[in-house]
């Protein structure tokens, strides 16, 4: 396949195919931004359980730039869910705001908004038929209606995740839990979202599976990392290592960076 090559198995190293990514690469223009604007931006954003008056999410700030890797870490329950979902604007907010490119994200631009935002959850919803129908899906959508399915480059980056030329013809019936991941990534990347909010992808995979996720991503990041960032949940030490380099914890509802804490600290006590 054209800008793939074949990859052979060595210690740590799963046998496949590694593709130059930039050679499949879409071009479309992002929109007008504030000159030095935070990719997406949060102020005071907030949720809560309007049953129980119990906050999932308090108060929070928090801006990702382009060319960020972060990663979220935290105990089940503390609300690292709650806080990816609502920069997604899956959920309605219950306080705050958020600005895309310095920008609101007034009601009239949330559709626009998700098109670049993308939100990938831990266990992924195909429709039933074939792999290039789930990939075809989105086209459908008025949101996505100038843009046109490419069945060569859904194979050049299902190749990118080991997996044959035969791949689009297969029944989602018939996937594993991670090839079914696999898919649900690819059918996102197609549509060159600016940023990926992952909520623990790997979780359920095994470790060919989890590694051929992670492989992806890092493959999309890299074609433009100038323009493009993730915000990555996991619960794996050691995978939080490779997906991130600014680490973000949450608990009970509270964000909180270790790393921006310390230098609040150091700074005060200079």
């Amino acid at each position: 396949m054209p800008g793939c090559r074949a990859l052979t198995a060595s210690r740590g190293v799963h046998a496949g195919f590694v593709c130059n990514l930039s050679m499949l690469k879409h071009h479309h223009f992002p929109p007008p931004h504030a000159e030095g604007a935070a990719l997406v931006e949060a102020h005071q954003v907030a949720r809560r359980d309007a049953q129980r008056g119990q906050w999932l999410l308090h108060p929070t700030d928090f801006a990702l730039h382009a060319g960020e890797r972060a990663v979220l870490t935290g105990p089940s329950g503390s609300g690292k869910s709650v806080f990816l979902r609502a920069l997604a604007l899956l959920d309605p907010l219950d306080g705050g705001e958020l600005r895309w490119h310095g920008e609101p994200v007034t009601r009239a631009r949330i559709v626009h908004y998700r098109r670049h935002i993308a939100y990938l959850r831990q266990r992924p919803a195909l429709l039933d038929g074939s792999v290039e129908d789930n990939l075809r899906y989105p086209y459908t959508l008025a949101a996505y209606r100038d843009e046109r399915f490419d069945a060569a480059r859904a194979s050049a980056l299902f190749a990118a995740a080991g997996r044959g030329s035969d791949f689009l013809a297969r029944n989602t019936s018939e996937l594993s839990g991670g090839e079914a991941q696999i898919v649900a990534l690819v059918r996102v990347l197609q549509l060159d979202p600016e940023a990926l909010l992952l909520d623990e992808p790997t979780a359920s995979l095994d470790p060919e599976s989890a590694r051929a996720v992670e492989a992806l991503v890092a493959g999309w990041f890299d074609q433009a990392r100038s323009a493009r960032a993730t915000v990555w949940v996991s619960h794996d030490p050691a995978q939080a290592s490779r997906v991130g380099a600014r680490h973000l914890t949450m608990r009970a509802g509270v964000l909180e960076e270790p790393a921006a804490r310390a230098a609040l600290v150091q700074g005060a006590a200079q």
